[in-house]
């Protein structure tokens, strides 16, 4: 039990919380709030195609399709990053059919893609907060809890960085990682 807690407490401190543009970050993926269609669409999802070029939308198109709850993996493009994961968050439609697993499944398969493709740092937005309407704080702590389980569990990303647009999307991903640290044993 105690190597248990260590091992998250270890995690939790590869983890970092930072405000901007997820489309400019030095890591060497990151990840995008993505469609079932894999199309281009507005928010983080435009951006990070806007930023990458046409290349991106056509590699989307060759895939066609990611269910919700899980992930696939493109090359970056003209992105900084090498790789760009693609993970489909759930719409909120009152957290009673299963929104809260689902938002935890495209980052825990976001990060199971990172560990098989050897990347060591990556960035994700904050997956269904947008249009798709999940309650920021309530995603927050599914993002930080996931992010922090998957780690333990693997060693790489060695890095992760969540990646907030504004700055109270990222007071509550810092709250969210704050409490856990402070529930987890030194």
């Amino acid at each position: 039990m105690a190597e248990a807690g260590a091992s998250l407490r270890r995690a939790l401190e590869r983890i970092t919380v930072v405000e901007g543009d997820i489309t400019t970050l030095d890591v060497e993926a990151i990840v995008n709030a993505a469609n079932e269609r894999l199309a281009p669409g507005g928010g983080v999802c435009g951006a990070i195609h806007r930023a990458a070029g046409p290349e991106l939308a056509r590699a989307c198109a060759a895939i066609g399709h990611c269910a919700t709850g899980d992930a696939v993996i493109t090359p970056g493009f003209g992105l900084k990053a090498r790789s760009v994961i693609h993970a489909v968050g759930p719409i909120w439609h009152g957290g009673e059919v299963g929104e809260d697993s689902l938002l935890a499944s495209a980052y825990r398969r976001s990060l199971e893609l990172a560990a098989e493709k050897g990347i060591a740092s990556i960035a994700f937005p904050a997956i269904s907060t947008g249009i798709y309407g999940f309650p920021a704080e309530r995603a927050a702590a599914v993002a930080v809890r996931t992010v922090a389980d998957t780690l333990a569990r693997q060693a790489l990303p060695e890095r992760v960085l969540l990646c907030c647009f504004g700055a109270a999307s990222a007071e509550l991903h810092r709250r969210a990682l704050t409490e856990l640290m402070a529930a987890e044993p030194p």
